[in-house]
């Protein structure tokens, strides 16, 4: 899965056994903002980070309806935090309300959830990769005109695992450096 927090979508990409690359399947609108762009830091700032997870705990008894938790904060995250806290408990989930998650309405979650239970029950990590936006050249532009340069920065380390999901439709290695840096 890919989110985009700009556009508010959630992609998810599958492929047969077999096949050399990975073909969209659908895209699901995010029904509510949660945060503005730029990654999670710290507890109890609302956003929702960005950088490359996956899903980690299925919860069919949620409070709103069904989710399921993204396994933040990953190593770059905890390299990154601010503060002693990142924060934790970041979920997509039905109920199309938020605070720092990824809002979905009842029937898209239900959707997506049975996709993911598919995936997992056949011992396939679910990975979601979270990027501010789409890094199109107009997107790059009004990133640069309008957000500071540390954020601009961080951005710069997902665009290459951007590029080459893009270009290649297949998954790459992502690693992250001492400093926190995300390399491909």
């Amino acid at each position: 899965m890919r989110a985009f927090k700009h556009e508010r979508i959630v992609e998810v990409w599958l492929k047969n056994k077999g096949e050399p690359r990975y073909k969209l399947f659908r895209t699901y609108d995010i029904c509510a903002s949660s945060g503005s762009l730029g990654p999670k830091r710290t507890e109890g700032d609302g956003q929702v980070p960005e950088g490359f997870y996956k899903i980690d705990l299925f919860n069919p008894k949620s409070d709103y309806y069904l989710s399921m938790r993204i396994n933040y904060p990953n190593s770059s995250d905890l390299i990154l935090r601010e503060g002693t806290a990142p924060g934790g408990a970041i979920m997509m989930h039905g109920n199309c309300v938020t605070i720092g998650c990824l809002p979905m309405t009842d029937d898209k979650i239900k959707e997506l959830y049975v996709l993911c239970l598919e995936a997992r029950n056949r011992n396939n990590p679910i990975y979601i990769d979270i990027y501010p936006v789409k890094f199109t050249d107009e997107n790059i532009a009004m990133l640069e005109k309008n957000y500071p340069k540390s954020k601009l920065t961080f951005w710069r380390t997902l665009k290459p695992v951007y590029d080459y999901f893009e270009t290649n439709h297949w998954l790459p290695r992502v690693s992250v450096d001492p400093k926190g840096k995300y390399l491909d």
